[in-house]
């Protein structure tokens, strides 16, 4: 008769063998719907004049639509703010490429539900829901990955403080402007389970006293229990 830990070691490598020959179950056609959003607004925008409109006028609409975006991209500012735009659109679809490549999905075949994509002053914020049997461990350790697929600078990996299957993928593509205030999403914490200690400030402690020393110095306050 096989013993409990030898059951457990062949229930593992049972489990592990079917992940990795698992695939990625296809979406549904709402949670399809959902990821192709904006391409469906954007062409139903585009179609819709040309469907309730006369041609002419619906030619105008499309002439026009394009000058403003032309005229939109001639400042800086505003090609900023499209590609911004356009960064939003293409990055939850890299990311759930990447999740499928690096097998960050559950037993099912289910990839982690994209909730919202952010702009920020470095690139992009994407908030992920974690299904059962993903966690933000997963996505740590499949970095560099990420990082490829985004064909970002780096990806920063945080989790909910309090609710762990709550992720934050902040998609790094260019340094802070000097007006950004950086301010967190929320309180992170390490996906590891590592605690990052800063580095003490270093100053000089010459002329302070120290209880109990002889020279009469005290100890820098950092190193105090």
């Amino acid at each position: 008769m096989m013993s409990p830990s030898r059951r457990a070691r062949a229930r593992q490598t049972r489990a592990g063998l079917e992940y990795a020959l698992g695939t990625v179950a296809r979406a549904n056609l709402i949670a399809a719907a959902w990821h192709w959003r904006y391409e469906l607004a954007a062409a139903a925008g585009l179609a819709a004049p040309w469907v309730a409109l006369q041609t002419a006028a619906a030619a105008a609409l499309t002439a026009g639509l394009a000058g403003a975006l032309a005229l939109t991209a001639c400042f800086p500012r505003g090609r900023r703010f499209l590609a911004a735009r356009l960064w939003c659109i293409v990055t939850p679809h890299r990311i759930r490429s990447a999740c499928a490549h690096a097998w960050i999905h559950s037993r099912y075949g289910k990839l982690p539900v994209i909730l919202l994509t952010r702009s920020q002053p470095r690139g992009e914020r994407v908030y992920l829901w974690c299904r059962a049997g993903i966690s933000a461990a997963d996505f740590s350790s499949e970095q560099e990955l990420l990082t490829a697929a985004c064909m970002a600078t780096d990806v920063q990996v945080s989790r909910h403080a309090r609710y762990a299957h709550l992720v934050a993928l902040d998609v790094i593509r260019r340094e802070p402007s000097a007006l950004s205030t950086g301010q967190p999403w929320y309180d992170t914490g390490r996906p590891a389970g590592t605690v990052t200690i800063p580095a003490p400030r270093e100053h000089s402690d010459e002329g302070v006293s120290w209880p109990g020393d002889p020279t009469g110095q005290e100890p820098p306050r950092w190193v105090r229990a």
